[in-house]
C-alpha cells in the first residue's frame, strides 16, 4: 500500500484551522456551499464576486472534488479522478480568468490511438489530412465520410451550446406575483425563441439527424456512418464513458455527442491535459473565487441541514463536529442522492420527489487505476521510440476496443454481475506533455476502465485478492499490446465503484451525479420538475454535476446555480 503524500507544512495547517475557526465563529454567512469540487468552487466565486459572503465546506483534506492532484507515489502526481479537459465552459474560463490564476492546458495532437493485435493501427486528432490518412488505410469510403461526419457533429454542437449556459426554463414552484410570473413566462419565451432560431439555422435534415443522434444507440450512428470496425469502436468509447451502456442501448447516441461538444482555447473537440494534472483546475477556480473573497475550508464535514421548524426553510447546516454554520442559502455540490436522501432530514421533502431522487439512476462500471511506470509502453504495432515519446504516446489509447462487439460483450459481462473478461480501457500518459507530475524519464499512466459492476456476483472490491485478480487482467490486457508493460509498473493505485463513492462521495460510483440518460437530461436532471437548481426546500439549491446540464468537469451548473440564486435574492431585496 502506499500511502499518500501530505502536502501540508505545519504553518498551512495552522492556517486551515484558523479558516475553520472563522466560519464557525461567524454569526451567519449569506451562502453555504456543501463540497469543494469544481462546480462548488465556482458558485462560490460567482457569489462572492456578487459581494456574498460564502463559505465552502469541503470534507475531504483538500479541494477539487473529482478533479484533484494527488501525490501517492513518492514524486508521481495522479489526476486521481476526472484526467482530462474539454468541457469546461469558455464562459467560466473567460469570466472567472483562470488563466490569470494559473490554468494552463496542453493540447493533445493527435489525440486517440487504437492499437490492433493484427500489427495495424489508427491515429486521429484536429489534423485532416492526418485523419484522412489514417482512416484510408482501412476505408477509403471513411476517410472521406469522416470529414462530413465531424462537420456534422459540430453543428450539433453548437446548438446544444444555446442550452449549456443557461437554467433550464423550469415551471415556477409556490405562489409568485404576477409581476414574477409575467417575467418568469417572458425568460422562457426567450429561451425557447432561442432554440427555435437554433433549429431554423440548423435546417429540417439536420435537425431530423440531431433527434435520431439523441435517442439512438450509438452503434446505429455510427453504422450508418462507416463500416470499419475499428473507427466506429474508436468513437464509440465516448458513447459509453463512464456508465453501464452498451454500444446498442438507445440514447447513448446523446453521450457520445456529450463527449465531443467541450473545446480547448477555441478548438471544438480538443481534449487536453492540464499542466499539474486536474487538480489545478479546482485551484485556479478556487483562487478566483478565494480572490473575490470566499472562505474555502477543507477537513470539515457536513452531517446535515438545519431547518427551521416554524418556516420549514434552510437555516445553515450541522457539521460532524456538532458545531451549527448558519445560512438562509445552501448550494449542495453533492450528488442528489447523497444531498436530499442523507443531508436533508426525513420527512422534511415531499415524498414523490424523494421516490423520483431513490430511483435514479446512479449506476457505474468504472475502475480508475492510476499507475507510476518507469518507462513508456512499446506498443508491437508501432516501431520502437527508444525511452522517447512516438504520437501513439500523446493522446487516449484505447485498449480493448478493436470491434462495437467486443465493447457490448464487456458491458454485457457487468450486466451479469462479472468485471469484464475483456475490459475496455482508455489509457492516458499525461507525463508525456507535462513534465511537473513525474520524476524525469519515469511517468504517469492513467487508466479508466469500463466495465466494473458495483457489486459483482462473486467476490468482492473489498477482497484485496479480487481487486488484484482485476487489475492483472487489465495490465495482462495491455501487454497484448505493449509487451513488457506490466513489468513497468511501479505501483498503482485502484478506483473501483465503491472506492469512488467512499472517497469522494459520488453515489454508486457514477462520475456523473446521475445517469447521462434522455430521461436524465435537461428539464429532467435531477428529476422531473426540478430542473432548476432549486429545491422543495426554500434555500436549498443544488449546483453539482447532478444539475443540468450533467456531468463532466464543465462548471455550468455552478455557474447557473449561482446565477439563479442571485437571482433569487434580488427578488427578495424588492
Amino acid at each position: 500500500m502506499w500511502r499518500r503524500k501530505c502536502f501540508s507544512t505545519s504553518t498551512m495547517n495552522n492556517n486551515a484551522a484558523a479558516a475553520r475557526q472563522v466560519v464557525k465563529s461567524k454569526k451567519k454567512w449569506d451562502a453555504l456551499i456543501i463540497g469543494g469540487g469544481h462546480n462548488g468552487l465556482t458558485a462560490a466565486a460567482y457569489l462572492a464576486q456578487s459581494g456574498l459572503s460564502v463559505a465552502v465546506l469541503e470534507r475531504r483534506h483538500l479541494i477539487g472534488g473529482a478533479a484533484v492532484t494527488e501525490e501517492i507515489i513518492p514524486g508521481f502526481k495522479f489526476s486521481r479522478c476526472s484526467y482530462l479537459q474539454s468541457l469546461l465552459r469558455p464562459t467560466v474560463i473567460r469570466e472567472l480568468e483562470l488563466e490569470r490564476h494559473g490554468l494552463k492546458l496542453l493540447k493533445r495532437n493527435p489525440s486517440s490511438f487504437t492499437p490492433l493485435l493484427d500489427g495495424r493501427y489508427l491515429l486521429l486528432g484536429p489534423d485532416s489530412p492526418l485523419n484522412h490518412s489514417q482512416i484510408s488505410k482501412f476505408s477509403k469510403r471513411d476517410a472521406d465520410a469522416y470529414e462530413r461526419y465531424e462537420s456534422q457533429l459540430l453543428k450539433f454542437c453548437e446548438f446544444m451550446d444555446s442550452l449549456l449556459d443557461f437554467p433550464p426554463p423550469e415551471t415556477l414552484h409556490g405562489v409568485s406575483s404576477l409581476t414574477d410570473s409575467v417575467k418568469d413566462k417572458l425568460k422562457k419565451s426567450v429561451f425557447w425563441a432561442r432554440c427555435l432560431r437554433q433549429a431554423l439555422s440548423l435546417g429540417q435534415k439536420d435537425m431530423v439527424d440531431l433527434m435520431d443522434l439523441l435517442v439512438s444507440p450509438a452503434s446505429k450512428v455510427l453504422n450508418n456512418w462507416f463500416e470499419t470496425d475499428v473507427l466506429k469502436a474508436t468513437l464509440a468509447t465516448d458513447a459509453v464513458i463512464g456508465s453501464m451502456a452498451s454500444v446498442h442501448t438507445p440514447g447513448s447516441g446523446y453521450v457520445l455527442l456529450h463527449h465531443v461538444m467541450g473545446e480547448t482555447d477555441g478548438d471544438r473537440g480538443v481534449w487536453s491535459y492540464v499542466e499539474g494534472g486536474m487538480g489545478a483546475v479546482s485551484s485556479a477556480i478556487s483562487k478566483a473565487a478565494t480572490e473575490a473573497g470566499a472562505h474555502i475550508v477543507t477537513n470539515t464535514e457536513v452531517a446535515q441541514l438545519i431547518i427551521s421548524k416554524e418556516s420549514g426553510a434552510t437555516e445553515g447546516v450541522l457539521l460532524a463536529d456538532g458545531t451549527s454554520v448558519h445560512s438562509s442559502i445552501v448550494l449542495s455540490n453533492a450528488t442528489p442522492y447523497r444531498t436530499f436522501m442523507e443531508l436533508v432530514p426525513q420527512s422534511v421533502l415531499p415524498e414523490r420527489f424523494t421516490h423520483a431522487i431513490r430511483n435514479s439512476d446512479y449506476s457505474s462500471g468504472t475502475t480508475k487505476i492510476n499507475l507510476a511506470v518507469d518507462k513508456l509502453p512499446q506498443f508491437q504495432c508501432c516501431e520502437p521510440t527508444l525511452g522517447d515519446a512516438g504520437p501513439q504516446h500523446v493522446g487516449t489509447i484505447h485498449i480493448g476496443s478493436e470491434s462495437m462487439e467486443e465493447i457490448d460483450s464487456a458491458a454485457r459481462d457487468a450486466w451479469n454481475g462479472l468485471p469484464s473478461r475483456r475490459p475496455l480501457i482508455e489509457m492516458t500518459i499525461p507525463s508525456v506533455l507535462d513534465k511537473t507530475i513525474s520524476p524525469p524519464g519515469k511517468h504517469v499512466i492513467n487508466l479508466f476502465i469500463q466495465y466494473t459492476p458495483y457489486k459483482p456476483l462473486e467476490g468482492s472490491w473489498e477482497d484485496t485478492a479480487f481487486r488484484e485478480s482485476f487489475a492483472q487482467r487489465c495490465f495482462s490486457l495491455i501487454d497484448e499490446y505493449a509487451p513488457g508493460f506490466s513489468s513497468s509498473i511501479i505501483g498503482y493505485d485502484m478506483l473501483t465503484p465503491p472506492d469512488l463513492e467512499k472517497e469522494f462521495g459520488l453515489t454508486g460510483g457514477n462520475i456523473f451525479h446521475g445517469a447521462m440518460g434522455l430521461d436524465s437530461l435537461f428539464l429532467m436532471r435531477p428529476v422531473k420538475g426540478w430542473s432548476g437548481y432549486r429545491t422543495p426546500l426554500r434555500g436549498l439549491y443544488i449546483c453539482g454535476s447532478g444539475a443540468h446540464p450533467g456531468g463532466g468537469v464543465m462548471g455550468a451548473p455552478g455557474r447557473n446555480a449561482a446565477h439563479v440564486v442571485l437571482s433569487d435574492i434580488k427578488k427578495t431585496l424588492k
